[in-house]
């Protein structure tokens, strides 16, 4: 069991910064992005995951900070290429640490081979794929398992697909140029899927989502360093979280059907710390009895540990969630173009 205590950041591994990060975040979010691993790579991070325990919070911080600077990296990249992106990331970061930043998303984005095109979308490949050379069609395909060519087949017209069948039946042997142009093209048609992949999810999505899993505190400190950086996406990252303290954006009636479904202990351990605004909120929106329980509750708590009222508090943002997805609760400045003031 590894002291992660004694560990400094900059010597946690690559597959321990990935473990940490998917620390953060819930069992379905996790199960999702393992999905994107080879069962290899599952096994490896979910070795650091049971070798790291108690990670402490300067490092999740971290970490976190360090995956939001490269997709902002990433992001710059793709509006403007390397040099604007080694440009803006200098004025708001520094000389060194812009190229710290840019250095890793470099080997981030080095795609080799064909691996990344094993975990593309079928449709999307073979939109990519349907304007190439179906010579180079064909080799790419040969190299990708049977059921996702099959799947990309079906996608090709009926003359594009006969052709490529064609050519895959009758490949003999390759020379060495020939296979360093496809996969310069597989290069090519990956950092595209890739960037599509990012465009799609948005970078102020993926941060909002791993803040959500992140203590209060940690939360709140992050957004400020982010802020600090960049005004309109820290405002972004905040429109689309919700943080415990933003309660009491949610109205009467929506805090009457949150305390149908919140269990009671954590409703009184998140109040423990919490603003009076806050408590105002919740003990209008209670019966008279109902508040004076919990009240006498908090009156005669014992001293309780921080970290367990954090926990408490992000249990209830999950319920808050739930509710707000399926469209029970409403909450003030989380509609399409509104903001958080």
């Amino acid at each position: 069991m590894k002291d992660i205590e004694k560990i400094d950041f900059k010597a946690l591994t690559g597959r321990q910064r990935v473990a940490i990060l998917l620390m953060t975040v819930d069992m379905d979010v996790a199960t999702h992005i393992f999905r994107m691993f080879d069962t290899r790579e599952v096994e490896q991070i979910s070795v650091e995951i049971t070798n790291l325990k108690g990670v402490p919070d300067r490092i999740v911080q971290q970490v976190v900070e360090e995956y939001f600077q490269m997709m902002t990296a990433q992001g710059y990249i793709m509006e403007g290429g390397l040099e604007y992106a080694t440009m803006i990331l200098q004025k708001t970061f520094g000389m060194e640490k812009a190229k710290e930043i840019i250095e890793k998303v470099r080997m981030l984005t080095a795609i080799r081979g064909f691996d990344i095109l094993k975990k593309a979308d079928p449709q999307q490949l073979a939109s990519f794929l349907s304007k190439e050379h179906p010579q180079t069609v064909s080799l790419i395909l040969s190299h990708l398992p049977a059921d996702q060519s099959a799947e990309i087949l079906n996608e090709f017209s009926d003359e594009l697909r006969s052709d490529v069948l064609m050519r895959i039946a009758t490949l003999g042997k390759v020379s060495p140029q020939v296979v360093n142009e496809i996969e310069q093209v597989v290069d090519q048609i990956g950092e595209s899927v890739l960037a599509q992949n990012l465009a799609k999810t948005g970078g102020a999505h993926l941060v909002a989502s791993i803040l959500n899993k992140t203590t209060t505190a940690t939360a709140k400190t992050l957004l400020e360093s982010i802020e600090e950086k960049d005004p309109n996406m820290g405002m972004e990252i905040k429109r689309l979280m919700f943080l415990f303290e933003d309660i009491v954006l949610i109205d009467d009636k929506g805090i009457q059907r949150l305390l149908r479904d919140i269990d009671k202990r954590d409703l009184a351990l998140s109040l423990k710390v919490s603003d009076e605004k806050i408590r105002e909120k919740i003990f209008k929106n209670m019966s008279e009895r109902a508040s004076a329980v919990i009240k006498e509750e908090l009156e005669f708590m014992p001293p309780v540990k921080l970290k367990d009222v954090e926990a408490a508090q992000m249990r209830i943002v999950e319920v808050v969630k739930r509710l707000e997805e399926r469209e029970e609760i409403v909450i003030a400045g989380r509609g399409k173009d509104a903001m958080f003031v």
